[in-house]
């Protein structure tokens, strides 16, 4: 007699669902500082062209480089995810586990952040504070903002690592905690560079 088994329905993880939605409310509040910005500059045309001149160009540029790497070392820390390998089992990058990789991620997540806060102290330096004019509320609240959610990130790069540590067996529960961050990491990482595009190129 034939046994015929019952097909196997592979549904998403509700973690990853649930994530992806969260992060479609992201996008929506993010378009709406982009549509505060835009607004404010149409109205004060003269503010932006005299504030905007003091941004260091060159330097948001290099700490927007440090950050799109992060998100390349983040993706390799999902591949390791989906390896079922925590830990490295060697020195060279190429065994790195999740750790490893997080733990880059976060450091250059962190030095980014850094940037932003020296950015500011220099830019308050120069007169130009949140409560100066319309583009000081434009600026600060926009990369704020998107500091506020990397800051987020880099938490959750930490709380990834500490459960790694913790799980007496990797598994694809840690792995799937693993790969919600990454796309988090990943939203906050375009968010920065049509920030960085609006802000710093555009002017």
């Amino acid at each position: 007699m034939t046994t015929i088994s019952a097909p196997v329905i592979n549904r998403p993880s509700a973690t990853s669902v649930g994530t992806i939605v969260w992060l479609g409310s992201e996008v929506m509040f993010f378009a709406g500082l982009f549509a505060m910005y835009f607004s404010l500059r149409a109205n004060s045309p003269e503010i932006w062209a005299n504030d905007t001149a003091i941004l260091n160009v060159p330097f948001a540029l290099v700490n927007t480089l440090i950050l799109v790497a992060s998100s390349f070392t983040a993706q390799f820390g999902v591949f390791a995810a989906e390896r079922l390998q925590p830990r490295a089992t060697g020195l060279s990058p190429v065994k790195w586990g999740v750790v490893e990789w997080f733990f880059l991620s976060y450091l250059l997540g962190a030095i980014f952040v850094a940037g932003q806060v020296w950015e500011y102290a220099v830019l308050i330096s120069e007169g130009v504070a949140l409560s100066s004019n319309s583009y000081g509320s434009a600026f600060y609240i926009t990369t704020g903002f998107h500091a506020l959610h990397v800051t987020g990130g880099l938490i959750a790069f930490l709380m990834v690592i500490g459960r790694t540590f913790a799980a007496k067996k990797y598994g694809h529960y840690e792995a799937t905690s693993a790969i919600v961050v990454s796309y988090y990491w990943h939203f906050v990482d375009v968010v920065w560079i049509a920030l960085f595009l609006i802000v710093y190129v555009l002017k």
